[in-house]
């Protein structure tokens, strides 16, 4: 079975470390076939497919895509990479290409792990939560494996990656097969999927995502408090969900945690 090599990331980290430091609008890498082409056949013919599974369902003005961290959902090979990208090889790795110190892989996958967008989906621009809600760590990094063979242009499905001020997407990327994307994540890297997809009936875009974090952080990289998701409308755009017509009970669901309407409709019952 592949097992990532310490030597060659160690040469791709050093070669990259500097166009990452200065990449716009802030710090990140594309690298294309990063791994063995065999290796990532073996996990694309194991990616569940979007009714094979309970996925997480995101469907709003926000988001629309379908999201798995559970590993019982995944498949050996699966498994096995992503145990990998998580391990001192690899974060040595990041490390050395990124200049983040104390780098601390997400056993949990808050957040990532499998990702899938059907057709009409999107993600729009973001900037992600800033803290991890189980091991309180600053998150500081996304990764990135993109899992569309035979992907074109007109099928869309761009990362987009945009100016702190939210006027212009400064680069897009195309999700392409092996396509590796690490980037440094704060509460003004403004990025993600804002055009719903246009791919053919019946094709997703699919890929693996696994996020690090470190305990404590450089202040100039936050607002200060502790947040979710960040969701910013491009220039013309309304994002804001509409709550007319909808019953007290649909409000509430929307803004109270499920277990806070749970213990509510137990007192109820006494």
């Amino acid at each position: 079975m592949f097992r990532v090599d310490a030597d060659k990331l160690n040469e791709l980290a050093l070669k990259h470390r500097e166009e990452y430091a200065n990449a716009k609008p802030f710090p990140h890498i594309v690298i294309d076939n990063f791994f063995p082409e065999e290796v990532l056949d073996n996990i694309l013919n194991e990616f569940p497919k979007a009714d094979d599974i309970d996925w997480q369902k995101f469907e709003n003005k926000t988001e629309k895509k379908l999201a798995n961290k559970n590993e019982r959902y995944m498949g050996d090979n699966t498994r096995f990479l992503l145990y990998q990208l998580n391990s001192s090889t690899f974060i040595n790795f990041l490390e050395t290409l990124t200049g983040i110190d104390g780098i601390i892989p997400d056993p949990h996958f808050v957040g990532g792990g499998l990702h899938q967008i059907e057709r009409g989906g999107y993600l729009k621009i973001h900037a992600d939560f800033n803290r991890h809600s189980q091991m309180r760590l600053d998150r500081r990094l996304n990764l990135l494996l993109y899992l569309n063979k035979d992907w074109k242009e007109e099928y869309g499905g761009y990362l987009e990656l945009w100016d702190t001020a939210m006027t212009r997407s400064e680069k897009k990327i195309l999700p392409i097969f092996n396509r590796f994307v690490l980037f440094t994540t704060t509460d003004f890297s403004y990025h993600g999927h804002p055009e719903p997809l246009t791919c053919p009936e019946g094709w997703t875009r699919r890929s693996l995502a696994l996020y690090y974090y470190s305990n404590g952080r450089p202040a100039e990289e936050i607002m200060g408090e502790d947040h979710s998701t960040l969701f910013q409308a491009r220039p013309g755009e309304d994002i804001k969900e509409k709550f007319s017509g909808m019953t007290a009970n649909t409000f509430l669901k929307k803004l109270v945690p499920p277990i806070l309407l749970d213990v509510r409709d137990s007192l109820k019952k006494r």
